[in-house]
């Protein structure tokens, strides 16, 4: 991982000590290398709204009803996709090490990893980059394009 501006962000503030941004004001490096690290762990929420219920079953070639009685459940007062015992996404292919319905995931797996809690700061940053290979590498996401990404499903 290259310790360029361009890719950890800089440093918080400018030379003349002000604050001219977030640290990752000079943009940040991202490419998915499809490692699966994001879909498997501990347990947790993947958020999904009714449209991407329906995308799913969609793609999937099933009845709504159906991807909502096997494959999500309600969480205080939303919805999540279910996951393994272990916490892996239940569209998670531990053999393959690929997500199985990919092209319509959620919008919460399509905007990691430039969600709020891993670039609230650096060393957040950095700790999402020891678990995902593709934080720090690959195409560059100036500003603009990571707070549009930050934006789309507020963590």
């Amino acid at each position: 991982m290259s310790d360029s501006p361009a890719e950890t962000g800089g440093s918080n503030g400018s030379a003349d000590g002000q604050n001219d941004g977030p640290w990752y004001r000079d943009g940040l490096s991202f490419r998915c290398t499809g490692c699966g690290n994001c879909c498997t762990g501990g347990p947790g929420f993947v958020w999904v709204d009714d449209a991407e219920i329906a995308a799913i079953a969609e793609y999937l070639d099933k009845p709504v009803g159906e991807i909502r009685l096997m494959y999500c459940r309600p969480v205080r007062n939303r919805v999540s996709l279910n996951e393994y015992a272990n916490g892996d996404c239940i569209f998670f292919d531990p053999q393959q090490r690929n997500c199985t319905i990919y092209p319509v995931r959620p919008i919460q797996c399509r905007t990691w990893p430039f969600w709020r809690s891993n670039i609230a700061t650096e060393a957040d940053w950095q700790s999402v980059a020891r678990d995902c290979p593709g934080a720090g590498v690959g195409d560059f996401f100036p500003l603009e394009e990571i707070e549009v990404r930050a934006a789309e499903r507020e963590m």
